[in-house]
């Protein structure tokens, strides 16, 4: 855009502020910039898309100076409010997603709607050019974890996935010691997460109408219809008891940890997938498994992740008690010495005198400003951030390829040059959900 013509585009907009008329709070930068380029000095106008905890969370995580709050869109009245109110003199107020990207002077919006609906909205964000920060788990398919990069890489937005870890230090020193090759060659990465919910697991009421001032139908959306239970809508917690809208607890908590093995050892998606477990103890109002046993096998490295949800001992990452609560942890075990990890801690363990030298590799992993601010950074250079659509959908794919295993009780065959299931039919055909009408799958994206 010429400068007159910015010149000519604001004065336009103090015009129509001085006779009353509707506008804008703000300009949006892309509007004020070179095409697809946010000008330097303007404010990124931001959306927020499910107005739960997580995404209050990120919004608050994009409270800068350069960042303008435009709007705030859910299917819950109470909570699109409660919103708008933080931020009373930017933000609008929507029902449908679909207006917000309709909306030529929104840069960016941050997806945080149920996990069920993540896909559909980053596709369609991505094809109106909207930059995306998604939550994770970002898909539950392995087909939605394609399509979703495929649509991002065709249409060229910043993207910028919700594992907020992935911006933490410890992360960075146990990538580097990984990549330094000191551990000795890795034969077998461990990953678990475990916690004890108990037989009553998440509580057992019974299923009712939704609240007031919450639209059902389109919460479900592409989803199976089924009576609304208030767990369900309660919090990310609760609704990764119910497999419908969420694949269970793999997909909402591995991939904060499997994170680490695929990014120190650049593993992409499993060409061997096996899973079993099932719904052992858990008797409350959810239908997801309570524990799972997964394996990724790749040449010459196996990684495992386990799941249990009625036990939560730690290995050696129990701690001091033994108090019930969640903890979680990834092992790499090299011929030299293991190394084990949690979010905040790692410990090198060496193999006998194998590995002398305990001192850490020197850092060369810049740190992170921050996982939101990185992606607002990224929306103005046009630069993808650490943990976008491109890096992060092999994680996606994997766990993806773990529930189909799961399902079919068998061994799942991915061929990672043609991107699909190797001849098997039936787990091909669980690798797509089928979207309640009047939603589509956007299948123009795995056309080939």
């Amino acid at each position: 855009m010429a400068e007159s013509d910015k010149l000519a585009c604001r004065a336009a907009v103090r015009t129509a502020a001085a006779s009353g008329m509707a506008v804008p709070y703000f300009v949006s930068a892309a509007a004020l910039g070179q095409a697809g380029t946010p000008g330097a000095n303007d404010k990124l106008n931001i959306v927020l898309i499910g107005c739960g905890g997580m995404g209050r969370g990120n919004l608050n995580g994009c409270r800068h100076p350069d960042v303008a709050v435009v709007g705030a869109c859910d299917v819950w009245k109470e909570r699109r409010d409660a919103t708008v109110a933080a931020f009373p003199e930017t933000c609008k107020p929507y029902s449908d997603y679909r207006e917000v990207l309709a909306d030529k002077d929104v840069d960016g919006v941050i997806i945080a709607t149920p996990p069920h609906w993540h896909a559909l909205i980053a596709i369609e964000a991505a094809e109106a050019g909207k930059d995306f920060y998604v939550q994770k788990p970002m898909t539950l398919y392995l087909d939605e974890a394609l399509a979703v990069r495929r649509a991002a890489e065709q249409h060229k937005v910043i993207t910028q996935v919700g594992t907020q870890i992935h911006a933490g230090a410890n992360y960075r020193r146990v990538v580097e010691w990984v990549r330094s090759g000191r551990l000795g060659q890795i034969a077998v990465v461990r990953t678990f997460l475990t916690g004890n919910q108990g037989i009553e697991g998440i509580g057992n009421p019974p299923n009712s109408d939704p609240p007031a001032g919450m639209d059902w139908d389109q919460w479900v959306g592409p989803g199976p219809m089924r009576p609304y239970n208030p767990l369900i809508v309660a919090n990310a917690h609760t609704n990764c008891s119910f497999m419908d809208y969420s694949g269970g607890y793999t997909p909402g908590m591995a991939p904060h940890i499997i994170d680490l093995p695929f990014w120190a050892m650049e593993l992409g998606i499993p060409p061997k997938t096996v899973a079993s477990g099932g719904r052992y103890v858990t008797r409350d109002a959810g239908d997801a498994y309570d524990t799972q046993q997964v394996l990724w096998q790749y040449p010459k490295l196996t990684v495992t992740w386990m799941l249990q949800l009625v036990n939560s001992y730690g290995f050696d990452l129990q701690g001091a008690d033994n108090a019930i609560r969640r903890r979680l942890g990834v092992y790499f075990h090299g011929v030299d010495a293991t190394l084990y990890a949690d979010y905040g801690t790692h410990k090198v363990v060496p193999e006998g005198d194998r590995l002398k030298d305990l001192t850490p590799p020197e850092p060369s992993i810049p740190p992170s400003p921050g996982h939101e601010r990185e992606w607002l950074d990224s929306i103005k250079s046009r630069q993808q951030p650490s943990c976008n659509v491109s890096y992060h959908y092999q994680l996606d794919a994997a766990i993806g390829l773990a529930n189909i295993a799961y399902r079919l009780g068998r061994s799942i065959e991915f061929d990672p040059q043609t991107e699909k299931i190797a001849g098997d039919a039936e787990a091909a055909k669980l690798a797509r959900p089928v979207y309640r009408d009047p939603w589509k799958f956007p299948e123009k994206y795995l056309a080939s």
